[in-house]
Order: C-alpha cells, then structure tokens, then sequence
C-alpha cells in the first residue's frame, strides 16, 4: 500500500503539484518574438506587393481594402474580413496569396515564393500579431525629426551621470545602487524584503554566476561564516565555468547554432564552436566590453587584435546565410536581401536595442529610422562575405600552405606521367618507374612531417568599398538612390565611413562614448540576467514600442559606471551582487505585492526557473557525472553526454540534431534570431519526460548509486540527497517520510523512484 501510495506522490510531484510550480499563464498580448516575426517577415511583403493598393498610402484604394493597419485588416473590404486570427485557411488573405481560387489571386502580377505564403500562414495561426500605434501612416524620410527624438525619446539622450538620491532607511545600503531602489520604494511608502538565507543566497550566487549548484561543503562553510560573500564571488568569477554560464547568455542574444536553418539555408556550420570558444574565453578574461563589441563587429580589423579574435565575427557568420532557389536572378537577390536583413537586424537588436531591419522596405513605422539608415548599415555588411579564418600565425598558415604546395607539386607530376604512359598506350620505361618511385617517396616523407592543420573558424572576410542603393519595395533589383555608409542619423548626424568595408568604423560607432544606446543596452541585459526582469522589460527593443525604464536613472548610473571601470563585466557583477538589493528575500509580502504585484519597484528578489541548461548540468552535477572540460568541438548526442550542455549541437531550426527537441521542450529558444529573453512555460510534456524519459531514469540511478557509495544508512543518504539537490537539511517530515517509504520497501526500484522524484521536483529547477 505504501509503495502504491508512494507512485502516486511520484506522480504528482512531477506534475509539479506538490512542489511550488509556478500557474500556467495565457497571455492575450503578442510576444516580442511575435511582433518581430511580423516586422521581419510579414510587413516587408505586405509593404512591397500590397500597400500600393491597398493602404491609406494608395493614390487609388481597390476593394475597400486596408492591409497597413490590422483593425482595418481585421474588418476587411468588400468581401468581407481579410484575415480571421488562429484560421489561416479561413482568411481571404491567405487563400488569395494561395493561388488556388481563379478570382482571388494576390499579388496579381505573380505568386509569391513558397518560403513567403508559408511565413503568412504561421503569422495567421498564431493570431496575426501587429504592434499597436496610434500612428495610422508610416513616416517618410523627410518627416522624421531626429532632433526631437534626440532631445524627447529617453534612450536617445545623453547618458546622465546621475547623484544617487538621499533615503531615509541608511542601515539597509550597501551601494549607490540601493540608494536609487530605496528612494522609489520609499516615495511609494513600501519596505524592501529582508535579506536572504545565506543557505539562498549561496545558491543563488552559484546560479547566477556559473550555472551551476554549490556543494555541500561551500555551503557549509558559507553559513558557518567561514567563507565571506565577497569570498564566493570573487572564486566564481575566478571559475572557468564563469565564462560558460555567461557565454550562454550571449549566445541566445547572438543566435548562435551549428547552421542547418532549412530551406534555403541548409547549410552545416562545423567550425561555429571556434565562436563559442571565443565567447566564452572572452568573458572568462574579463576582456573590456567595447573590445568585446570591436572584435565581434570587425574581427582581426581592429588594431593590436589577437589571433583569437578572428573568431569574433563569427557573430554574424554563424547566422543564416541564404541560397537563391534556382539561381535566377530575382531568387538570389532574394536570399541576399535576406541575409543581410539578419545581419543588419542581429546587429542593432544586440547592440543597440533597435529594430533597424523594420526600416528594409520603408522607413521605420515608429522609431527614428529611415530606410536610408538600414541601408547604410546593410552596405556595410554588403561589403563583406563569410570565409574560414585561419586561427594560426602568418608564418604557421605560410609554412603549412608551402607544405601542402610540395605535396601537391608531385603529386602533378606523377598524374601526368601516369596520364602520358595511359595516352601513349604504352608501358612504363625503367627511367620513368625511377622518377616515379622517387616522387611518390618524396611525397610520402611530406606526407608524414606535414604538421596538423591550423584551425579555422567562420567569420566575415572585407571583400569591396561600395555603397548599397535604397532597394525599391526591399528588391535588391530595383535600385533607388545611392546611400553612403554610415552609422544611424540619430546618433551620428549622418558622419560617413570610406575605410574599406566600414566594418572598423561601424564598430568604433557602437562603442563611441557619445553612444547613448551601447552602455545602457548591456547593463541591461546584464541586470536581467542577475534579477529575471530587466530594468527595460523589453531588452532588445530600447525604441518608441519598447518599455520605457522601470528605475531610468539607476540604468544611466549603471551604464555610466560601466564605462568608467573600462567596460569591465565582472565589475559590473561585483557592483550588481554586492548591493543589498541583489540579496532581497523572493519571500511574498501581500502588502507590496498589493500595490505592485509585478514588482517594477524591485521590493523582492524574483524566484525564477533555471534554463534548461543549468537543470541539464545541475543534474549532471548532483549525481557526479558532469565534465568540466573547457571548450572543444560540440556533440550531437548531448543527452548521452557527460558535458556541459553549452557544448551542444544547435541547429537553427531546432530539428535536426537529436537533443533539439530536448532543448525545446524546456524553452531553449529557437536560434533563428536575436532572443532578447527566455520564456519560461509549464506543459506536461516536461513532467512526462521527467517521469519517462531514459535520460531521467538514467540520472536517478546515478544518484542512487552516489548516495549509496558515499553513505552507508539511509538517514545519511537522504540527508545528502537533499544537500546536494537543494543545498539544504531536509525537514522532520521530509527525513521521517523519505525513511518511512525506504525502510519499509528497501529495493532498488525504491531508492530509484525516490530519487526520481527528488530529481523531478521543482525546488530543484528553482531558484529564489
């Protein structure tokens, strides 16, 4: 009975009933990758093949018609809704793009591409998602006040180096940080949460920094007080696994994978790890972020580089690099235009928090982007191609090519003799066997004192000078007028680059100090890492449709003290993690979360899940199965693999390696595009997995098998199981229930569906 009864608790535990799984939650508004999917994919068409005629643009309406704004769209024209959300078959618009009904055939002049119907398809599906604006038009050129968005839009100004403000509560301050988070609280007459275990803040601390639990012993001697905060810190970002937990974080911003996007973009990336080598060796030496950012936009460019940062563009070359379908010359200007949207796009949303590749067909419906401003920048990019950089000396490269050279040198001369005897009919003559015999044992002797290969990685390659045109509608065909290259009006007044590519000076202009967008974009992001929640909620989009900031000046204090300590990312952590607003309890108090549930003042640490990843390696961890190898070529099998999990392979489209689905089922974004931030759902397929999957069943056996091997009596393994889980001593009645189920039914199916349901929980998956 206790056994039955037992099985039913495993159960419901993975089902995250008896432990504090967080509500399932539908939102009714669009997602940020939504509304960019739109912007990307949906309204570049829309503005090239409809808006001529069917937009409050039209010299002439046809059909009563509105395509460039969705409640209008919604209601349709003379034949009724043109679109109808989550039925893509049912919606006028759809089946006209189809091509399938004589008299409802759209865009008249030819079919659009497959790729295209089926990008509309998916976008009516998922709910034809449009952002909202009151602005009925897009804007023209000559209508954007750039001085005015310089001196209003807050992301715009000038970064402020702002006092921290007086608070009454002093005692509570550990920083200047905690002035601007108190002030605020104070003003709305709400207390900050006191301060956390230091059982969670260890834990916490771990997480945060490498991803990865503390052991027993650090947190015993962390609670014991033998070990100072500033003591664990500084060892974790000592730690080589530092750079993986935080190269992670880049990654999803970089979209990095392994290549293998799908059509039209089918290619392999097999040298894409050098990039995440790069990375993660980056944030490992601290290297300053603005190099960080130099090396990542213009590589071995930019002066003094070392050798590694050839592997720094790989931040653009390990995106999609699309194929015409056919070869004709409207598919291949196609699947240019395409590709440097993504590098155009990748670039701004990551450094600049902006969505420039929306200004590709026409000016930016509500930022201070102007179709002549993507451009610019694409003609930067249009410059460039993507190569095999060697990761070696000139004279490594040199002396390993001259090598190679010799060997290919005779090996000419023994196919030509070879095809001279063929031609001639003949048998080999006695002089002619000699030469022969003493090449190929020449080429043998190369053969085997031929060094090993350089290693290459993917990267930009500066290949022209030119500038781009405005291409008319987003067709490369149609060219409209000449755009230099250069930087965003907004920030830089229309200053030119004529050195090569630009790529050199496009990466001087991101870092420039006089750059309002750079510092506070970072710290940004790096505030959402540490906290859940970003100071702008919506990290990549800093524009008009993004959130304004919850705390504007405690964000320009911090993007300015980031550029006086050098662009320093493990200062910034050292400021971020010693605040006494970092070590805030998650603990609930109903009478803040009455005035604001959502926390925007910050009067609580938010408890949040951990990525897949650090669950992965965590478990890995706990059962002691984990390698900590650094770096390395990536493995397909990552569920049959002892290393970490940001040694995976990754394809773009999350379907062809077979952990993708692992991967995806706990939220791992899809590495099509810059992700700003992770989502974090509950579906019982993760519970299914947890209670089915071989790999889980897998890792309770290790744990049992640790927890036998290092403690002989029960009392003694459940008091490990749960210091190593969940760094902490079990409760009375967690001990007395765990020994009451083991002793009882002493078996190893036992003992393996209580670790199973240990491993399973989701105070395991949480940290607070």
């Amino acid at each position: 009975m206790l056994q039955d009864r037992f099985k039913t608790v495993l159960a419901l535990a993975c089902l995250g009933i008896l432990f504090w799984s967080p509500k399932l939650v539908f939102a009714e508004e669009p997602t940020q990758e939504q509304l960019d999917f739109f912007e990307n994919k949906i309204r570049p068409v829309l503005a090239e093949h409809c808006y001529s005629c069917h937009s409050t643009q039209s010299k002439k309406l046809k059909a009563e018609l509105y395509l460039d704004n969705r409640e209008q769209a919604l209601n349709g024209g003379e034949s009724g809704p043109s679109i109808v959300p989550g039925k893509a078959d049912s919606s006028l618009l759809y089946r006209a793009i189809l091509y399938k009904e004589e008299s409802l055939e759209m865009p008249p002049k030819r079919k659009l591409p497959v790729a295209v119907i089926a990008d509309f398809k998916k976008w009516i599906d998922m709910g034809a998602p449009w952002p909202k604006s009151n602005e009925p038009q897009i804007v023209k050129s000559d209508g954007i006040d750039f001085e005015k968005f310089r001196n209003q839009h807050w992301s715009l100004k000038p970064i402020l180096n702002p006092v921290p403000p007086e608070v009454a509560n002093t005692p509570w301050l550990r920083n200047p940080i905690d002035k601007f988070i108190l002030a605020r609280l104070e003003a709305a007459k709400m207390k900050p949460a006191q301060v956390a275990s230091r059982r969670t803040l260890i834990r916490r601390a771990y997480f945060d920094l490498i991803g990865l639990p503390p052991s027993p012993e650090s947190v015993a001697a962390f609670v014991a007080g033998d070990m100072t905060w500033d003591h664990v810190i500084e060892e974790l970002l000592a730690s080589p696994q530092y750079g993986e937990r935080w190269a992670r974080h880049w990654m999803d911003v970089a979209r990095y994978s392994d290549g293998l996007g799908g059509f039209l973009d089918n290619r392999g990336l097999p040298n894409a790890w050098q990039y995440r080598d790069f990375v993660v060796n980056a944030f490992n030496e601290d290297v300053p972020f603005d190099q960080f950012v130099r090396w990542q936009i213009a590589g071995e460019l930019t002066p003094n580089a070392p050798l590694l940062a050839r592997a720094g563009t790989g931040f653009f070359a390990v995106g999609p690099t699309y194929n015409g379908d056919g070869g004709d010359a409207e598919a291949s200007a196609a699947a240019r235009a395409e590709t440097l949207s993504d590098r155009v796009d990748t670039f701004s949303r990551a450094f600049l928090g902006l969505t420039v590749a929306c200004a590709r067909c026409h000016d930016h419906k509500f930022d201070p982007v102007s179709i002549k401003d993507y451009y610019a920048i694409a003609g930067v990019f249009n410059n460039t191609s993507i190569a095999d950089k060697p990761l070696a000396s000139d004279t490594i490269v040199k002396s390993y090519d001259n090598h190679q050279n010799k060997i290919k040198n005779i090996e000419k001369q023994i196919k030509q003799l070879n095809d001279k005897v063929k031609k001639e009919k003949r048998e080999i003559n006695e002089d002619e066997k000699k030469k022969r015999d003493k090449w190929t044992k020449d080429r043998d002797e190369l053969r085997k004192s031929l060094p090993p290969k350089y290693a290459t990685a993917h990267g930009l390659r500066e290949n022209g000078s030119n500038n781009m045109h405005v291409a008319i509608r987003g067709d490369l065909r149609k060219k409209g007028e000449e755009v230099p290259r250069r930087f965003l009006e907004v920030i830089s007044r229309d200053k030119t680059f004529s050195k090569k590519s630009g790529l050199l000076q496009l990466a001087e202009a991101v870092v420039a100090r006089d750059n309002p967008l750079t510092s506070r974009v970072f710290v940004n992001r790096v505030w959402q890492w540490h906290f859940g929640r970003a100071i702008v909620r919506t990290p990549s989009n800093f524009g008009v449709i993004g959130e304004n900031p919850t705390h504007p000046l405690l964000l320009d204090w911090l993007a300015t003290n980031f550029m006086k300590n050098d662009w320093s990312i493990k200062d910034l952590h050292r400021l971020i993690m010693k605040s006494a607003t970092y070590r805030m309890s998650s603990k609930h108090i109903a009478a803040n979360f009455d005035r604001d549930g959502d926390n925007r003042m910050i009067w609580r640490m938010n408890p949040r899940r951990i990525e897949v990843e650090s669950w992965r390696d965590s478990l890995l961890s706990a059962t002691a199965e984990l390698d900590l190898k650094i770096g390395g070529a990536p493995t397909n099998q990552i569920l049959d693999s002892p290393r970490r999990s940001v040694y995976a392979t990754i394809s773009r489209n999350g379907d062809r390696i077979s952990s993708d689905p692992f991967f995806r089922l706990f939220d791992f974004p899809a590495p099509r595009s810059s992700a700003a931030k992770r989502t974090s759902s509950t579906v019982p397929q993760q519970y299914l997995f947890i209670m089915n999957s071989p790999f889980f069943q897998k890792r309770a056996d290790a744990l049992v098998n640790r927890l036998v091997r290092e403690s002989e009596t029960n009392e003694g393994r459940i008091n490990m199981a749960y210091q190593l889980l969940y760094n902490r001593q079990p409760s009375a009645y967690e001990s007395e229930t765990g020994l009451e189920f083991l002793e009882k039914v002493d078996t190893e199916a036992a003992w393996k569906q209580y670790a199973q349901v240990l491993l399973g929980s989701e105070e395991f998956r949480y940290i607070e």
